[in-house]
């Protein structure tokens, strides 16, 4: 059969390497001048494949619509991701947190695997080619129509164009509108994986703290409810707050009912435990003993044991006492004002930065319109939709990246 796969990201990629390989005759068109432009990039450049763990892992770190998951990870799962990039020369190591990287750090070296397997299985690849149409007939495809104006025909086609994330590398959300003018429907888009906003002028001042094992609540002030909490490593930013486990909890984040209305009214606050490993107590017990340590000293010299410097004035600032105040001065009361601010650092959090910064896109095509097993359409027959184009998506350490492949590869092993 004739295929052709829109998109040269990573499922697009795997998509047309696995139909390739099942003997089909495969074109690869990229709007681009090159493939895995956004592969290049993922995991700061050093491209997090996948993920260390088990289906129960995968499960609790997908946001939304695991169950769709369940078919396409069974058959080609984290352990086969591992075992094909071994088998392409791309050996992999595990890091903290599960994650899996190649081990040369280089995302390049992922990128160049996949562009020799193409080639191995005599992939047409076709650059600068931009899909302005898919042509349908009896609600099936028949063939695409470019930019350009040439028309290619074709017996099935998998769309693999990705979300709406990074569009300087060509995910511009281009397949999102192809397959709405054919009869899909899109769930909203939104950011994931994406630094949330911050008015607060602490943010501004703490710039470029980067804070490593802290304990954060992403809390619902009008409901009283945790949205999510996470452990890990964030970072203060001009524009409010980025690092790994922020990334993760704008991906929750955007779950959140009439959301826009709670940014406005400021009900959405990340409070920081800048000491989880203590309780209150033990914290105190703690500042008691570095108080002692410093007992004739300024209060803004006596905190250097327990805080980074550049917190410092900030929490003394919170806690209203003067900071020049002697240690030996400070009464039972401000000193457990100080251990509540340390365990309760509250930013408000007032949007999401730009889908631009987002690693990934959350919504996409409704996945009640795709056979889970295949990647078929069941609107159109013979239209495939992988990766980041469906209703799914998950945090990071890998997992979005086998969601591409995992559903690059069901597209491509069931093209009949």
């Amino acid at each position: 059969m004739k295929v052709v796969v829109i998109g040269g990201g990573a499922s697009g990629m795997i998509a047309a390497i696995t139909a390739a390989k099942n003997n089909n005759e495969v074109i690869l068109l990229e709007k681009t001048s090159s493939l895995g432009n956004k592969l290049k990039i993922t995991g700061k450049g050093r491209c997090n494949l996948t993920f260390d763990g088990n289906e129960d892992d995968f499960k609790n770190n997908i946001v939304k619509n695991y169950k769709f998951m369940y078919s396409s990870f069974s058959n080609f799962s984290n352990i086969d991701v591992i075992n094909y990039f071994n088998e392409i020369s791309v050996k992999t190591k595990i890091e903290r947190g599960g994650r899996v990287f190649p081990q040369s750090d280089k995302a390049s070296d992922v990128v160049d695997a996949l562009k020799n397997e193409l080639k191995k299985y005599n992939v047409n690849i076709i650059l600068n080619a931009d899909v302005k149409k898919l042509l349908i007939k009896e609600n099936e495809i028949i063939g695409v129509k470019l930019k350009d104006g040439k028309t290619i025909t074709l017996d099935r086609c998998i769309i693999a164009t990705g979300g709406k994330s990074y569009s300087s590398t060509g995910s511009t959300g281009d397949g999102y509108f192809l397959l709405k003018k054919i009869g899909h429907s899109i769930t909203n888009i939104y950011p994931a994986l994406v630094p949330l906003k911050s008015n607060d002028d602490i943010c501004k001042r703490l710039q470029g703290l980067s804070l490593k094992n802290v304990k954060i609540d992403l809390i619902d002030k009008e409901n009283k409810n945790i949205i999510y909490s996470d452990f890990g490593e964030m970072m203060f930013s001009h524009f409010g707050v980025t690092g790994p486990i922020i990334l993760s909890a704008s991906s929750r984040l955007n779950k959140v009912k009439n959301l826009d209305i709670k940014f406005k009214n400021s009900d959405i606050k990340l409070v920081i435990d800048l000491k989880p490993a203590l309780s209150n107590d033990m914290l105190d017990k703690r500042v008691i003993r570095d108080f002692g340590k410093y007992t004739n000293k300024e209060l803004k010299n006596a905190l250097n044991d327990l805080l980074p410097q550049k917190l410092i004035p900030e929490v003394i600032k919170l806690s209203k006492i003067n900071e020049n105040t002697k240690v030996h001065q400070i009464t039972k009361e401000q000193r457990l004002n100080i251990v509540n601010i340390i365990k309760n650092l509250e930013v408000t959090i007032t949007n999401f930065m730009p889908i631009d910064m987002a690693i990934v896109t959350s919504g996409g095509v409704n996945v009640k319109e795709v056979n889970p097993k295949t990647m078929e359409s069941k609107i159109i027959k013979g239209l495939y939709i992988v990766g980041e184009l469906l209703d799914i998506d998950a945090y990071t350490g890998g997992y979005n990246l086998q969601i591409a492949f995992s559903t690059g590869v069901a597209a491509g092993n069931n093209i009949n």
